[in-house]
This record gives C-alpha cells, structure tokens and sequence, in this order.
C-alpha cells in the first residue's frame, strides 16, 4: 500500500490532490509462480549485476508549493528498507495524488572492481525557496562516482554525507528531463523528473525515480551531466520480466475497456475475420491479387516496407461495404510483451486492428465540416501500452496512441471502470470518430490550433465497448523474451492497405468553399501536415515495437 508520512495540510483554503495517495482500483489478481529458475518478477527487489534496488513508495514530505499553478511537493523516501541507502530523493506535481517511487541500492557484488555506492564528497546548493523553507542540493560524487538525484532539506545546513550514494559510473547511465516540476522564471530555477536518454527493448538504462534541480544563477556549467540514471549490468537483465501465465494475470487485471464513438460506422475485427472475408494480397506489376489465408500464412514475410506488396479489402463491392464495417464479435486484441527501462518495467502492448479508418472532420469555429475522403484508408492498427513494474506488478503508466504519437497517462489519472460486476476495476480508453486515436477522457480533442479555432476533430464518447481482456479477446502474439512463436501475419511488413492520394487543396476548395480563402489555405497547411499518402504497415514496423512509445 502506498502511503504519505508527515502529510500535512499545506496552508491551503482546499486540499490538494498530492495530499491524498493514490489506491490504484485496478487490483492486481494473485499471480502465478513463475515456471523459470531465474524468476524475480513482483518480487520487490531487482538484481542490476551485483546492485540490488528496491522500489520505495512511501515518504516523507519536505516542502510543498503552490509558486506556478498547482505547484510542487519534495519528498524523502521514508521508511528505507535495512541495508539500503538512498540514492535522491523524489518530487511530482500537486495536482495529482501522491503516486510515485524512488529506487534504493545495496551493493551485493562482494567488493569486485570496488564499490558500487560512495558517499558524496560534498554538495553544491543550487537553490533556496523565497521562505527559506527549502534548500535544493546536488552530489558532487567522487571521482568514478555519479550522482543520481538532487536531495532537498528543511534546513540551510549542507546535508549529511550518509544522506544519499552516488553510484559508480558503470553502473550509470545517460540521462534527460522527463517532466517538468517545478519553475522559476525570476531566478532560473527548475525541478524535472529524470529518465534514461535510450529507452528500448536492449537499453540498459533504469529509470530511478530522482529528479534534477538546477538553477541559472548558482548551478555549475554542465550540472545535468554529473547526473545519471542506474544501469543494469545484470547478464540476465529480463530475469525480473513476467512469464506467459503471468502476463495473462496482468492482461486479466489490466488489459482497458475500450469505448467505440456511438456513431463509429468502422469497427475493429480479428485479424482472421478480415483475411476470411476478402482481403486481398497485391504484388507490384501483378494485376491479379491473392486472397490471404485465413492464419496469413501466405503473407511474405520480413523485408521491410518496400512498396512491393500490399493488402486491399475483397474486389466486390458488397462485401468491401461489409468488411469496412468490421465486427465488433469477432474483434481480438494482440499483445506484444517487451521489457523496458532496463527490464525493471514490462510493456504490455495492447494492438487493435480496424478493416478501414473512416474520413476526417475539421471544426473551423463552430463549424464542423466533413473532409471528403481526406482521411480514409484500409487498415488501421491503434495501440495503448500497459507499463507494469516488475518490483511489484503493479500498474504503473497508460500510453494512448494518437495518430503518429501519443501520450502516456499516469495510472492516477486514468478512468476505471468494473466491467463485470466482480469489484475489480480496469482502466478505459475510448476510441475517436472514425479515426480510432485513442484517449483517455471522453470529449472532443482539437488536433490543430485550438487559439485560432481550427482543426482537425477527434471525439470521443461512450458507445460500443470491447472488453480487450475479456475471455477469449486477448492473444499474446508477441514476448522476444520468452521465445513466443509469433503468427505468420505479424511478419508481414509491407502496408495493410494501398496508398491512398489526396488532392488537399482541391478538396478544401470543394467541402469548405464557404470559408474565407485565407482560412481555406490555414485548413489545408494543417491537413497536409495531418495527413500522409502512405498505407499503414502493421504493428512490427512501428518504432515502438523495439523502442519506446513516441511522445506528442
């Protein structure tokens, strides 16, 4: 259970949310035991090569402000399990509640090639609140040492060496802000969130749940790089990584409810029930399409996206109508389980796959103005990922995929829904008219200028639902780590549907003729920038396949 220590009311006419912690509804069902000799995964302590960390989700605040908005609170991991040191200490906006972890270490490597934790040597100040409240410090670690996180203090005294270790250098790595806390525009100062600078399926980096303080005026030169992220060293860094069964389990607790627009014509099928119904296989030169197995076993397989194939719905135009249409009956969700932020997170990628992605809608004004056949196309593949911690299993962050990126979205700030009547709460991602973006609030997102009152409209509201961990709805089609054989369909690289070519600006002319040329011209820069000719490419091409999940 996540908890605050020393919480106090913070001066404030009503409570903040960060004054209240977070209990995630989405409760975890009882995991397997894991079938491998190795398996670490919920086991509350990772092994980084001789480093042993633990997830710390309790603290004890330091100082809270509301300077900027909503403000900021500081905190220090307390309690600290025995043996365990410190590595910085943790921050997160007030307006969300309290929902976070710091890593703590322990050296188990013996002594081989000298510890893994120092003391720091000193501490530079970087900055003190107007109150005098707070004072923000930065590890100078010794030579062949890092510093992993800023620490902040209730006092002007420079902090105890015992406070915080810096981590040898090795066992480091590359860091960048994430998110930003706190900032000062008067004296240039700054709070951020850190994370590893290469976040893939093979990077190494572990996120540590620190921050960095910097300010203009007394920070070194150079100060974000005497900051670093852990490193797992570990030979068998996936080893804390969940097995099939237990990948099940999380699907089976985490796995969203996913609401379709009540006016969505275009919805999601199986991939089998759109190859069952006419799709077709298209050769470059060949005038004579292939209908695709049922398990796309005849699909060809790698060699990237060259322009040499291509998937199209049946030639009839009766069924065509009908496999545009999808079937929400038959639709499935396919899962792709890879290991992150140094196999201390597993990504759980849920893939919904749609026949057809309908047209686009602008809104200019209070205007809402159909876009012709801009925006259509065969096959559509939307995602969400589910990151889960490997210290706990616990759910930790959502990310919407929306057009060419998307958002991550803290567990705290999802919406839940019981499904089933059984008291176990999952989260829900509601999908946009005809686009299929995914988001997680129901309502209308401007994709566009929302000042000038010009863009293009995804919204969102409760209609159809499919339950993507309902019994039979999800498959894991792909975990590189556990050697899953993945179905032949997956290997197919080339575009799920044909290049689609859109005349933009002769089209605004004719849908949106009524609107000033000016405003026509805006619309159409806006939709070019929106929209591309290619056919989509199926979940294996996408750069978050090996990578992480591309921000807006």
């Amino acid at each position: 259970m996540r908890r605050c220590l020393s919480c106090l009311p913070m001066g404030t006419t009503a409570a903040l949310p960060i004054e209240e912690s977070f209990v995630p509804p989405a409760a975890l069902l009882s995991l397997p035991a894991s079938v491998s000799d190795n398996g670490g995964f919920a086991k509350g302590s990772i092994d980084l090569g001789g480093l042993q960390v633990r997830q710390v989700t309790t603290f004890a605040k330091v100082w809270s402000t509301t300077q900027g908005g909503a403000g900021a609170t500081f905190f220090k991991p307390s309690p600290v399990p025995a043996g365990f040191s410190v590595l910085g200490h943790y921050a997160q906006p007030n307006d969300r509640p309290l929902f976070g972890h710091v890593l703590v270490g322990r050296d188990t490597s013996g002594g081989t090639g000298g510890a893994l934790l120092a003391a720091p040597v000193d501490y530079t100040h970087v900055w003190s609140s107007p109150d005098g409240a707070a004072h923000f410090w930065l590890p100078a670690a010794p030579d062949g040492y890092k510093a992993v996180g800023a620490v902040v203090t209730a006092t002007a005294d420079k902090p105890s060496p015992d406070e915080v270790r810096c981590v040898r250098a090795d066992f480091t790595d590359t860091c960048e802000t994430e998110e930003s806390v706190l900032s000062s525009d008067k004296d240039g100062f700054g709070a951020a969130t850190l994370r590893p600078a290469v976040r893939g399926i093979d990077a190494r980096g572990v996120h540590a749940g620190t921050f960095l303080a910097q300010s203009s005026a007394t920070t070194p030169a150079g100060a974000s790089t005497l900051v670093a992220c852990l490193k797992n060293n570990s030979a068998s860094y996936t080893s804390s990584m969940p097995d099939l069964a237990q990948v099940n389990s999380l699907l089976a607790a985490y796995a969203p409810h996913l609401y379709l627009h009540p006016s969505e014509p275009y919805l999601p099928s199986s991939v089998p029930w759109f190859f069952e119904n006419g799709a077709l296989l298209y050769q470059k030169g060949s005038p004579t399409p292939t209908p695709v197995a049922a398990d796309g076993s005849n699909l060809p397989q790698g060699g990237g996206n060259d322009g040499g194939y291509w998937l199209d719905l049946p030639a009839d135009s009766n069924q065509r109508e009908k496999v545009k249409k999808g079937d929400l009956a038959s639709a499935k969700v396919y899962v792709q389980a890879k290991p992150m932020l140094g196999g201390t997170v597993a990504d759980l990628t849920v893939w919904v796959f749609y026949p057809f992605n309908g047209p686009a809608r602008a809104k200019v004004g209070l205007l809402t103005i159909p876009l012709g056949e801009i925006g259509e196309h065969v096959g559509d593949w939307e995602h969400v990922t589910l990151r889960v911690s490997n210290f706990s299993g616990e759910l930790l962050r959502m990310y919407f995929s929306q057009h060419s990126a998307g958002t991550w979205v803290d567990a705290s700030q999802l919406e839940y829904l019981d499904g089933d009547g059984g008291g176990s709460s999952r989260p829900v991602a509601y999908a946009s008219l005809h686009g299929h973006a995914l988001y997680p609030k129901a309502g209308l997102v401007l994709q566009g200028d929302a000042r000038l009152g010009v863009g293009i409209r995804n919204d969102c509201a409760r209609g159809s639902r499919l339950d993507t961990g309902g019994a039979g709805r999800c498959e894991v089609v792909s975990a590189e780590y556990l050697g899953v054989a993945e179905p032949a369909w997956l290997g197919f690289e080339r575009e799920w549907g044909p290049r689609e070519e859109y005349d933009i600006g002769r089209e605004i002319n004719r849908v949106a003729r009524i609107l000033p040329k000016s405003t026509r011209e805006r619309l159409a820069k806006l939709v070019e920038k929106v929209f591309v000719g290619e056919g989509p490419t199926g979940p294996k091409i996408h750069g978050n396949w090996r990578n992480d999940e591309r921000e807006n």
